[in-house]
């Protein structure tokens, strides 16, 4: 009889509380060990990844998943590298748990420590990404949080399977196999929703639906984003083949992915000459262009469909852009603020100026200068892996590693002393010395 998702859970709060008074020795040797047996596994996780796949056509065909959802569901022996890889990487970074962040004498032998620590409980509910199982359970384990993983049914069986593996090394490394846990079925998602005595942080990864029902359904804090619309702004004083090159990656590269650029904003000093040229290049890219009236009088030749209104806020993830011709910087930036997602934004430039505005004004979790919006992503920032991308304000933002699965609490060391002996005309006084961190 399978366990309920409470138990599940109630499981999970007892082994976070082992994992956050773990070493960080045992925490790593745990990630190494999964990560090695992932390797030792690859046919047999190829071969659940195939069983899923053979149902995803069927979603597929019947439109219940799109192409992109498809491809983030296919496991390879590249991706497999890659995740290990990541988990390694992960288990390489310095220990987030117990850092003293500040130190404070409130009078002699009364020190105060401000001092970084797990946040407990994590429940990462996401759709068709094998990868997310390895990244999150890393970087949860090296956060000294524990994990709960609610797959999509179209990536089930490839997530139990990377899940067993990881609970095998849990256990052979002496912490709890209950440290990660995957619940399947889609009762298990609203149940985990209500269960804030239990789960500390929801992380939803998936499609705007998705996230957005999560934020309706629960009173858990809930970590990640809705939509991806990243643009790209090319300046009048930018560089045309910089321009393209930046362009091609930021859409090419990963279609599929939140990072990807969505939308094109050029300025109109340089749209006639820049715009034929970005045409040519993308036709052999098989990317699709969509443009403003501007747009589409440049590239009369091309077939180049409208964009509506109501469109410039759509995130594709395909091979689908959206040009527009502003007049100014100041016009690029007002679409920015209209209809971006807060994600990420480029600007291309040789004016720094230019670069220096938009990189102070533009409200985004990631603001670019003469770069690809792929670079948004927490093993390109060096984080090692990422739970995902916050373009929330408060306690983490951009891609999220093991710094947003930490937060802190104030640890007093003393010797009998009592409040009240601060109080009244006689009270001693505070000396509130800063002290050395380490």
């Amino acid at each position: 009889m399978n366990p309920s998702v409470r138990e599940v859970a109630e499981k999970a709060r007892r082994a976070s509380r082992t994992l956050a008074s773990s070493t960080s020795e045992r925490r790593i040797a745990a990630i190494r060990a999964a990560a090695e047996l992932i390797e030792q596994n690859r046919s047999g996780l190829l071969e659940a990844n195939a069983l899923d796949l053979d149902d995803a056509r069927h979603m597929l065909a019947g439109g219940e998943i799109n192409a992109a959802t498809f491809e983030r569901l296919r496991l390879t022996d590249k991706k497999i590298a890659e995740m290990t890889r990541s988990m390694i990487a992960v288990s390489e970074l310095p220990d987030p748990v117990g850092r003293i962040l500040q130190r404070t004498e409130l009078d002699a032998n009364l020190v105060l420590e401000k001092i970084t620590c797990s946040l407990g409980v994590l429940a990462i509910i996401f759709e068709a990404r094998p990868d997310a199982v390895t990244q999150i359970s890393a970087l949860g384990l090296m956060s000294a949080n524990a994990v709960i993983l609610k797959a999509g049914r179209e990536v089930e069986r490839t997530a139990s399977a990377l899940v067993e593996i990881i609970r095998q090394s849990l256990a052979a490394s002496g912490l709890p196999a209950d440290s990660v846990t995957l619940v399947t079925g889609r009762e298990s998602v609203l149940q985990l929703l209500g269960m804030p005595d239990l789960v500390d942080l929801v992380i939803p990864r998936g499609s705007y639906q998705l996230v957005e029902f999560v934020k309706a359904n629960t009173r858990i804090p809930v970590l990640g984003h809705a939509e991806g619309v990243c643009h790209i702004y090319v300046d009048a004083a930018a560089d045309p083949e910089m321009a393209l090159a930046i362009i091609d990656d930021s859409k090419t590269d990963y279609p599929a992915a939140c990072n990807a650029a969505e939308t094109l904003l050029i300025h109109e000093q340089i749209a006639v000459s820049f715009l034929p040229e970005l045409a040519n290049r993308l036709r052999s890219r098989d990317v699709e262009l969509r443009g403003c009236a501007r747009t589409r009088t440049i590239l009369a030749d091309q077939p180049v469909e409208e964009v509506a209104d109501d469109e410039w806020h759509t995130e594709y993830s395909d091979l689908v852009l959206a040009v527009r011709v502003v007049n100014s910087i100041d016009d690029a930036i007002e679409h920015i603020y209209t209809y971006g997602s807060a994600h990420t934004e480029s600007i291309v430039t040789n004016d720094p100026i230019a670069a220096e505005r938009f990189l102070a004004e533009v409200d985004a979790a990631g603001v670019f200068h003469n770069a690809s919006t792929r670079f948004a992503d927490g093993y390109r920032y060096g984080f090692g892996a990422e739970v995902g991308i916050s373009t929330s304000k408060l306690h983490a933002r951009g891609p999220v590693g093991l710094e947003g699965l930490t937060t802190y609490k104030y640890v007093l060391r003393g010797e009998g002393q009592l409040a009240h002996s601060y109080q009244g005309p006689n009270a001693r006084a505070f000396t509130h010395k800063k002290l050395p961190s380490e």
